[in-house]
């Protein structure tokens, strides 16, 4: 795969694991017809070892471990879904299988981004924006005056 095909699918799988389960689910039962699925590999919560690199880019060190839940799901027509979810929530792991196997269709893959991934996207945006300016209120400045006897 090419990295054009695989950027769009990046990002609706980052975008589906950052929602919460209560919009997942507000917009899997607003579905006219919700696909037929099979799990194929039922939702596992399992730890990752989370690395970070000091500075940003130096040496590389073990954080620590994180909780995590996949899932991968097969729909009728065979198409496979794959979602990784950081916490313990199966129902979300499962839930963001399936909309990323109907994601991968071509013939609705632009209609479902629009109703489903955009808005998502959007709120996402807008809880990070609220929490930047919560964080923003409670921002100190510190200044130093200089003495007058150097």
């Amino acid at each position: 795969m090419r990295l054009e095909e695989v950027a769009p699918r990046r990002r609706w799988m980052s975008v589906l694991a950052l929602a919460s389960t209560e919009e997942l689910e507000a917009h899997w039962s607003a579905l006219s017809e919700p696909p037929r699925y099979a799990l194929r590999r039922r939702p596992e919560v399992g730890l990752v070892m989370v690395r970070g690199r000091a500075g940003g880019t130096g040496a590389r060190f073990n954080l620590g471990e994180m909780t995590v839940t996949r899932c991968t799901v097969q729909l009728e027509d065979g198409t496979l879904g794959h979602a990784w979810i950081g916490g313990r929530d199966r129902r979300h792991a499962e839930l963001a299988a399936i909309f990323d196997a109907m994601l991968q269709d071509p013939a609705c893959a632009a209609a479902l981004s629009e109703a489903i991934v955009e808005p998502l996207a959007r709120a996402r945006e807008a809880r990070r924006r609220a929490s930047v300016a919560r964080a923003a209120t409670t921002r100190v400045e510190f200044f130093t005056m200089v003495r007058g006897d150097e």
